[in-house]
Protein backbone atom coordinates (compact mmCIF):
# COMPACT_ATOMS: atom_id res chain seq x y z
CA UNK A 1 0.00 0.00 0.00
CA UNK A 2 1.27 3.63 -0.71
CA UNK A 3 -0.19 6.50 0.99
CA UNK A 4 1.75 9.49 -0.17
CA UNK A 5 4.10 8.83 -3.52
CA UNK A 6 7.89 10.32 -3.42
CA UNK A 7 8.95 12.61 -5.86
CA UNK A 8 11.07 11.93 -8.07
CA UNK A 9 13.20 15.18 -7.81
CA UNK A 10 14.28 16.97 -4.71
CA UNK A 11 14.97 16.33 -1.30
CA UNK A 12 14.90 13.16 -0.23
CA UNK A 13 11.85 11.67 1.94
CA UNK A 14 13.25 10.90 5.66
CA UNK A 15 9.70 9.22 6.40
CA UNK A 16 7.72 6.40 5.24
CA UNK A 17 4.55 5.63 4.59
CA UNK A 18 4.30 3.83 8.27
CA UNK A 19 4.62 7.40 9.97
CA UNK A 20 2.47 8.57 7.86
CA UNK A 21 0.57 5.65 9.57
CA UNK A 22 1.68 5.82 12.65
CA UNK A 23 1.16 9.48 13.19
CA UNK A 24 -2.95 9.53 12.78
CA UNK A 25 -3.18 6.41 14.39
CA UNK A 26 -1.14 8.51 17.63
CA UNK A 27 -4.12 11.26 16.72
CA UNK A 28 -6.58 8.06 16.20
CA UNK A 29 -7.26 8.83 20.30
CA UNK A 30 -8.52 12.59 20.18
CA UNK A 31 -5.74 13.92 21.83
CA UNK A 32 -4.23 17.63 20.69
CA UNK A 33 -0.31 17.13 20.18
CA UNK A 34 1.75 19.70 18.71
CA UNK A 35 4.37 18.70 15.94
CA UNK A 36 7.55 18.25 18.31
CA UNK A 37 5.34 16.07 20.53
CA UNK A 38 4.20 13.99 17.13
CA UNK A 39 7.64 14.38 15.79
CA UNK A 40 8.76 12.65 18.82
CA UNK A 41 5.41 9.85 19.04
CA UNK A 42 6.38 9.19 15.47
CA UNK A 43 10.15 9.18 15.60
CA UNK A 44 10.93 11.36 12.53
CA UNK A 45 12.55 14.73 12.94
CA UNK A 46 10.92 17.91 12.77
CA UNK A 47 11.16 18.98 9.48
CA UNK A 48 9.70 15.61 7.83
CA UNK A 49 6.60 15.74 10.41
CA UNK A 50 6.08 19.20 8.94
CA UNK A 51 6.00 17.72 5.16
CA UNK A 52 3.73 15.10 6.77
CA UNK A 53 1.23 17.65 8.78
CA UNK A 54 1.40 19.87 5.18
CA UNK A 55 0.26 16.81 3.47
CA UNK A 56 -2.21 15.56 5.99
CA UNK A 57 -3.82 19.24 6.34
CA UNK A 58 -4.20 19.63 2.82
CA UNK A 59 -6.24 16.33 2.44
CA UNK A 60 -8.36 17.60 5.12
CA UNK A 61 -7.34 14.75 7.50
CA UNK A 62 -5.80 16.78 10.40
CA UNK A 63 -6.70 20.56 12.00
CA UNK A 64 -3.64 22.06 12.61
CA UNK A 65 -4.40 25.34 15.23
CA UNK A 66 -2.81 26.89 17.46
CA UNK A 67 -3.45 25.11 20.78
CA UNK A 68 -2.42 21.57 18.31
CA UNK A 69 -3.21 19.24 15.87
CA UNK A 70 -6.13 16.63 15.94
CA UNK A 71 -7.40 14.07 13.44
CA UNK A 72 -10.51 15.02 11.73
CA UNK A 73 -13.59 12.68 10.34
CA UNK A 74 -12.11 12.58 6.93
CA UNK A 75 -8.70 11.29 8.26
CA UNK A 76 -10.20 8.88 10.96
CA UNK A 77 -12.09 7.43 8.08
CA UNK A 78 -9.27 7.59 6.12
CA UNK A 79 -7.44 5.39 8.72
CA UNK A 80 -9.97 2.85 9.45
CA UNK A 81 -10.30 1.92 6.33
CA UNK A 82 -6.72 0.37 6.22
CA UNK A 83 -7.30 -3.19 7.06
CA UNK A 84 -4.42 -2.79 10.19
CA UNK A 85 -5.27 -3.11 14.11
CA UNK A 86 -2.28 -2.37 16.47
CA UNK A 87 -2.60 -4.66 18.85
CA UNK A 88 -0.32 -5.71 21.81
CA UNK A 89 0.45 -9.16 21.82
CA UNK A 90 4.32 -10.46 23.46
CA UNK A 91 5.21 -13.50 21.36
CA UNK A 92 8.26 -14.23 24.04
CA UNK A 93 10.87 -15.98 22.84
CA UNK A 94 9.23 -15.94 19.84
CA UNK A 95 10.73 -12.90 18.38
CA UNK A 96 13.87 -10.86 18.71
CA UNK A 97 14.93 -7.30 20.51
CA UNK A 98 14.17 -5.86 23.31
CA UNK A 99 11.15 -4.09 22.21
CA UNK A 100 8.19 -5.30 20.14
CA UNK A 101 5.54 -3.89 18.33
CA UNK A 102 2.33 -5.84 16.41
CA UNK A 103 -0.56 -5.07 14.35
CA UNK A 104 -3.22 -7.57 12.69
CA UNK A 105 -3.64 -7.31 9.30
CA UNK A 106 -7.37 -8.74 8.01
CA UNK A 107 -7.74 -10.46 4.98
CA UNK A 108 -4.27 -10.83 4.00
CA UNK A 109 -3.28 -14.69 5.32
CA UNK A 110 -3.17 -16.12 1.78
CA UNK A 111 -0.55 -13.80 1.00
CA UNK A 112 1.55 -15.02 3.82
CA UNK A 113 3.88 -17.90 2.60
CA UNK A 114 6.55 -18.63 5.22
CA UNK A 115 7.01 -15.25 6.88
CA UNK A 116 10.29 -15.05 5.60
CA UNK A 117 8.85 -11.48 3.36
CA UNK A 118 7.47 -10.09 6.30
CA UNK A 119 10.85 -10.71 8.00
CA UNK A 120 12.28 -9.22 5.41
CA UNK A 121 10.23 -5.98 5.05
CA UNK A 122 11.10 -5.48 8.46
CA UNK A 123 14.73 -5.56 8.40
CA UNK A 124 14.95 -3.31 5.64
CA UNK A 125 12.75 -0.89 7.73
CA UNK A 126 15.96 -0.98 10.54
CA UNK A 127 14.56 -3.65 12.88
CA UNK A 128 15.78 -7.00 14.03
CA UNK A 129 13.16 -8.30 12.24
CA UNK A 130 9.33 -9.82 12.19
CA UNK A 131 7.64 -12.73 13.24
CA UNK A 132 4.02 -13.48 11.33
CA UNK A 133 1.39 -15.09 12.95
CA UNK A 134 -1.10 -16.74 10.52
CA UNK A 135 -4.26 -19.84 11.41
CA UNK A 136 -3.87 -22.80 8.86
CA UNK A 137 -6.87 -25.12 9.52
CA UNK A 138 -7.99 -23.75 13.02
CA UNK A 139 -4.01 -24.03 14.33
CA UNK A 140 -2.33 -21.13 15.26
CA UNK A 141 0.59 -20.89 13.60
CA UNK A 142 4.12 -18.91 13.02
CA UNK A 143 4.97 -20.00 9.73
CA UNK A 144 6.03 -22.52 8.10
CA UNK A 145 5.52 -25.04 10.98
CA UNK A 146 5.49 -23.51 14.51
CA UNK A 147 2.27 -24.92 16.23
CA UNK A 148 1.50 -22.24 19.18
CA UNK A 149 -1.59 -24.36 20.41
CA UNK A 150 0.17 -27.41 21.19
CA UNK A 151 3.61 -25.77 21.71
CA UNK A 152 2.48 -22.90 23.90
CA UNK A 153 -1.63 -22.91 24.45
CA UNK A 154 -1.72 -20.51 27.19
CA UNK A 155 -0.05 -17.71 24.85
CA UNK A 156 -2.35 -18.72 22.10
CA UNK A 157 -5.31 -18.34 23.67
CA UNK A 158 -3.97 -14.82 25.17
CA UNK A 159 -3.43 -13.80 21.06
CA UNK A 160 -6.96 -15.16 19.96
CA UNK A 161 -8.72 -13.66 22.71
CA UNK A 162 -6.88 -9.99 22.68
CA UNK A 163 -6.43 -9.78 19.18
CA UNK A 164 -9.67 -11.16 18.14
CA UNK A 165 -7.62 -12.96 14.87
CA UNK A 166 -9.77 -14.93 12.40
CA UNK A 167 -8.55 -17.77 9.84
CA UNK A 168 -8.26 -14.69 6.62
CA UNK A 169 -5.68 -12.30 9.30
CA UNK A 170 -2.81 -12.06 10.24
CA UNK A 171 -0.26 -10.47 13.56
CA UNK A 172 3.01 -8.96 12.00
CA UNK A 173 5.33 -8.93 15.43
CA UNK A 174 8.33 -6.01 14.66
CA UNK A 175 11.36 -6.53 16.66
CA UNK A 176 13.89 -3.99 17.14
CA UNK A 177 16.20 -2.24 19.71
CA UNK A 178 13.86 0.33 19.83
CA UNK A 179 9.78 1.08 20.03
CA UNK A 180 10.04 3.01 16.54
CA UNK A 181 11.73 0.45 14.37
CA UNK A 182 9.67 -2.39 15.99
CA UNK A 183 6.96 0.39 14.52
CA UNK A 184 8.10 1.05 11.61
CA UNK A 185 9.11 -2.44 10.97
CA UNK A 186 5.32 -4.42 11.52
CA UNK A 187 3.65 -1.70 9.68
CA UNK A 188 5.70 -1.67 6.32
CA UNK A 189 6.00 -5.62 6.79
CA UNK A 190 1.68 -5.33 6.82
CA UNK A 191 1.74 -2.30 4.20
CA UNK A 192 3.72 -4.64 1.65
CA UNK A 193 0.87 -7.05 1.85
CA UNK A 194 -2.24 -4.65 0.92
Amino acid sequence: MKIMEVPQFGPMFRFSDASIYWALHVLSDGRRLGRKKLSEMVGIGEGSMRRIIDTLKEWNFILVKQTGITITKAGQAFLNQIPIKVVDVELGGSTVGECSQSVLVMGVADKVHNGMQQRDAGIKAGAIGCTTVVIREGVLMIPPDWNIDERSPDLAYKIRKETGITQNDIIIVGSADTKILAIEAAINAAFELI
